[in-house]
This record gives structure tokens, sequence and C-alpha cells, in this order.
């Protein structure tokens, strides 16, 4: 297409962010429009793949944001009710492009997979992979995103979606979590831990393939639990604040501000947020523990 980019993003901005967009996407595909302004989405048509899922990948796309649109509405409906309240108050904020958080995450929905095609892979036994699409996906993201001049906002919930989609799926067979798990979930997903979790609901409740349901339970469960924390996260502004500052905690170790401080406030934020220690000298007691384990035998 000839058009400039902003007028693009705007035309699929309004296609996706408003009323009947299923359908509205469903029209520009068959018209070859998708294909000209977002080829990214229309190369998913046809890439089969594996038997946990009914849908080659742009169907399921689809049927992740038909997902994406429910919850967004009546997040209620999967939701703690003081969670539900909550999550809707963070899907109305404004994100950016004339975009809510809400209908930023509908953007989430059809780009999460858009790696896939490049990573598909066989097995001998004949088991599809994709191995590596979620970074693939965000490095996608972010040249498509460049490519419409995206804000920068919109860019990056889209690229941490791409890029974190998977993580709250691997720790199903992990729970119940601790602290410390959950602590490192945030941190990773962050700062998109609200919209992440609520888009891989949806991405697993559009995966219906041989055996779903019984994974379909559990994924929402740890997913209510995971929702939970991470509104408090977001509330909270993050990691939480250690008692002392770093140049303090440095002095009373000895050490100069430098990585290894670094790395040991990053652990001692974890241990903080497991409830392991509380107090100043808690703290530093923990920083020396940790120094003297990783001091060489």
């Amino acid at each position: 297409t000839g058009a400039a980019p902003e007028r693009v993003w705007n035309e699929v901005r309004r296609l996706v962010s408003g009323e009947g967009a299923i359908e509205g996407l469903a029209l520009a595909d068959r018209l070859g429009i998708l294909a000209a302004v977002l080829p990214e989405l229309a190369d998913l048509h046809g890439v089969v793949q594996s038997r946990y899922h009914h849908l080659d990948v742009y169907d399921h796309t689809l049927e992740v944001l038909a997902r994406v649109i429910e919850l967004t509405a009546s997040p209620e409906r999967s939701f703690d009710p003081r969670d539900a309240e909550r999550l809707r108050a963070v899907l109305d904020e404004p994100l950016g492009d004339g975009l809510t958080r809400a209908q930023g995450l509908r953007f989430g929905a059809l780009l999460h997979d858009i790696g896939k095609p490049g990573t598909r892979a066989v097995r001998p036994d004949g088991r599809v992979t994709f191995i590596g699409h979620d970074s693939e996906g965000a490095r996608m993201v972010a040249a498509l995103c460049a490519r419409l001049r995206v804000s920068g906002g919109v860019r990056e919930l889209l690229a941490g979606i791409a890029s974190h989609h998977l993580v709250l799926g691997f720790l199903v067979h992990d729970r119940p979590l601790d602290r410390r798990a959950v602590y490192r979930y945030l941190r990773r997903c962050a700062p998109v831990e609200v919209e992440v979790t609520l888009l891989s609901c949806a991405d697993r409740l559009a995966t219906r393939g041989a055996n779903a349901e019984a994974g379909i339970a559990s994924h929402l469960e740890l997913a209510r639990e995971l929702m939970g924390a991470a509104l408090d996260w977001r509330e909270q502004g993050g990691p939480p604040s250690l008692p002392l500052r770093g140049d303090e905690l440095a002095h009373e170790l000895g050490i100069d501000p430098g990585p290894e401080l670094g790395e040991l406030i990053e652990e001692l934020r974890e241990a903080v947020y497991a409830g392991e220690v509380s107090e100043a000298e808690e703290v530093v007691a923990a920083a020396r523990a940790l120094r003297l384990a990783r001091a060489p035998r």
C-alpha cells in the first residue's frame, strides 16, 4: 500500500478496536486488505499446529481475539470479584494512540503468535513445534510497530505480550507456586504482567484440542491466583523496595557499587517479596549470607 504509515495504522486501529472487529477482519482478509497492511497476520493462514490445537494459527488467533474481547468486557466471569473490579480499572486506562489497555490487548491477541510461521518444525515423531516463536514474535512486533509508526507505549505492550505469553503455561505443572516463584513470574513479565496474564487465559481457552478441558481448568486456576498478585504489583509500582538504600547496603557490606551490588539487591527484593526478610538488619544479614555462599571454596 502507498498510504502513509500513520494513516494505515489509524485505519487498522479503528477496525480492531471498534464493534464487530472479528467480522471486519474477516472482510478485510477476504478483500486482500489484511495481506497488504498486516502481512504478518495474513501469513498465519494454513500454518497447521499440534494435536493440542483444533485450528490453524490464523483461526486460533481470531479465536484468541474473541476470547480477549469477552474477558475484557466481563472480567468478573473469570476472575475473583475484587480482582475483576481492579482489572477493569487497569483495562480502562489510556495506553497510547487513542487506545485503552483493553483495546491494546486486542492487538496483543492478533500478534502474539506471528513468530510461528518462521519457527515451525516437525519432529521425526510427527510432532509440530514452534520453538522460539515468542522471541521471534516480539522481534517481528517491534518491526511492525516501527513500520506503522506505533507509539512507544503500545509497542511495549504488544512486544511484551508476544515475548511472555507462554510463561504462565509453563508454571501450571509447578503448582502450588511459592512466593519466590510468583515474584519471578511478575519480574519476568513486567511491565505487562497484568495484560499477559489475561492474554494467556484467552490463549488457553482458544486451545481446545485433545484432552483440553483439564488443562484449561488448571491454567485458569493459576491465572486467577497470579492475576491478584499482578494487580497488587501494578498498584505498588513494581518490586518491593528494600528497607535501606543501595549505598547504605554497599557500606554495610564493604563493597563498591557495581554489578555485584545490583545482583544482591535483586535477590534481596525477592526475599522481601517472599516475606523472608523485612528489617534492615535482616536484609544485611541475608546479603552477607548470599556473598558467603558465592565465595570460592
